[in-house]
């Protein structure tokens, strides 16, 4: 008994169309799949009444991060700004953050800065920044140090 891996991370978007679409045309994600769950396994998994999901699988880098619009059962737009208690953000590792920066950047992805070196730490060296996708969520992309 006991955990084994991670399987997936998961965001809840309000369009989950426009933010597959996203994922994959701005960091050159894949979808995996998409479905719409029924209803009734909706409001098991989750406990919210009402709850009707549709869900998508998008995977970069190997790894997968499940979209999910609630089509039934909604709930509210929170603020997801990373000094809030409950938020939470993916970070993936890039071989040239610089680039990669100014690859988002011309196509319109926020950011909350330019790449700033890592002075402390395990990625000590290394470079790092934060940016949002189109719900606010927030993704992390760090240039590991050489060694």
């Amino acid at each position: 008994m006991g955990l084994t891996g991670v399987n997936h991370t998961s965001f809840t978007v309000s369009d989950v169309k426009v933010s597959a679409k996203w994922y994959c045309e701005k960091l050159g994600f894949e979808v995996m799949s998409d479905t719409l769950r029924d209803p009734r396994y909706c409001e098991m998994v989750t406990g919210v009444p009402g709850a009707h999901l549709h869900i998508i699988y998008v995977r970069g880098a190997g790894y997968p991060i499940e979209l999910i619009q609630y089509i039934g059962g909604a709930g509210v737009k929170i603020d997801t700004a990373t000094n809030n208690v409950g938020s939470a953000h993916v970070c993936f590792n890039v071989d040239d953050l610089n680039a990669m920066y100014a690859d988002l950047k011309s196509k319109g992805v926020r950011f909350m800065s330019a790449p700033v070196g890592i002075p402390e730490g395990p990625n000590k060296g290394g470079l790092v920044v934060y940016m949002e996708d189109p719900d606010g969520n927030t993704l992390e992309l760090i240039q590991p140090p050489r060694r």
